[in-house]
C-alpha cells in the first residue's frame, strides 16, 4: 500500500470503528484466535446486512480486500468508506460474474493480501445463517489460504435489508479458529467432496460461533 492509501484505510478505519463503538456498542471476540494464523488468509462471515464488510473489517486489524456490488459505490458516504477500506467493485449477478470475482479473489490472495468473503452469496431475510455456497472452498483449494470463520451478531437488527433507518442495536464480531486446507486432504476424496466437506465444516463452525455469543 502507499502512503496515500494507507492513509485513507486507517481514517476509515478509525472513523468506522469510533462510530460503530459508540453507536452499536461494537465488541469483538475471538480475534486471538483469528491471529494466530498468518496471512494471507480467507475471512468468511454470515451475511444479514450491509453493514457487515464495515463492521468485520474494522473489527480485524489487518486491512481486509472484498467485492462489494457496484451500486454500493453509488451510495453517499457508504460508497466512499467501503472503497477506502479496501471495497472493489464487481458484477456478480450471473455465472460470468461469479468466475470473475472468484479469479480477482483468488489474485489478491495471491499478491498476499488477506480477503473478506460471505460465502453465503446474499444477505439473509431473516438473519438466520443460509446455505453456504462452495465458492470459498474453492478459493482455499486454489491458493492454499486458511479460512477465518466470523459471527457477525446484531447487524441484521441494526440494518436489515430494505431498512430505511440505520438502529443503534448492540453489534457483537466472533472470530473463530482457522480452517485450514491440510486438515481435509485425503487421498481418497475427489475435488467435489473435499469442497463439501470444507464448506460443511466451516457451517458448522460459523454456528458454533454463533451459539457463543448467544451463551456468554
Amino acid at each position: 500500500m502507499s502512503f496515500g492509501d494507507k492513509f485513507l484505510y486507517w481514517t476509515a478505519w478509525i472513523f468506522c470503528r469510533g462510530v460503530l463503538s459508540l453507536y452499536n456498542r461494537l465488541t469483538v471476540i475471538g480475534l486471538k484466535r483469528a491471529l494466530a494464523t498468518e496471512g494471507p488468509v480467507i475471512v468468511a462471515a454470515n451475511h444479514c446486512s450491509n453493514l457487515d464488510p464495515v463492521v468485520v473489517g474494522c473489527s480485524y486489524p489487518k486491512k481486509l480486500r472484498y467485492l462489494a456490488k457496484s451500486s454500493l459505490f453509488k451510495v453517499p458516504i457508504l460508497g466512499t468508506l467501503i472503497r477506502w477500506l479496501g471495497a472493489i467493485p464487481a458484477k456478480r449477478e450471473d455465472a460470468q460474474g461469479a468466475a470473475s470475482a472468484l479469479k480477482q479473489l483468488i489474485g489478491l490472495l495471491e499478491s498476499g493480501e488477506n480477503v473478506l468473503v460471505f460465502p453465503e452469496g446474499s444477505r439473509s431475510l431473516d438473519g438466520k445463517l443460509q446455505p453456504l455456497e462452495e465458492g470459498v472452498a474453492m478459493l482455499s483449494i486454489k491458493t492454499d489460504a486458511p479460512i477465518i470463520p466470523v459471527w457477525v451478531h446484531g447487524s441484521f437488527n441494526a440494518l436489515p435489508k430494505h431498512a430505511k433507518m440505520y438502529k443503534p442495536c448492540k453489534i457483537v464480531v466472533n472470530f473463530g479458529e482457522a480452517i485450514h486446507l491440510e486438515d481435509f486432504k485425503d487421498k481418497t476424496a475427489s475435488a467435489k467432496e473435499l469442497r463439501k466437506m470444507i464448506t460443511e465444516e466451516l457451517a458448522r463452525r460459523l454456528l458454533v460461533l454463533k451459539e457463543e455469543i448467544e451463551t456468554c
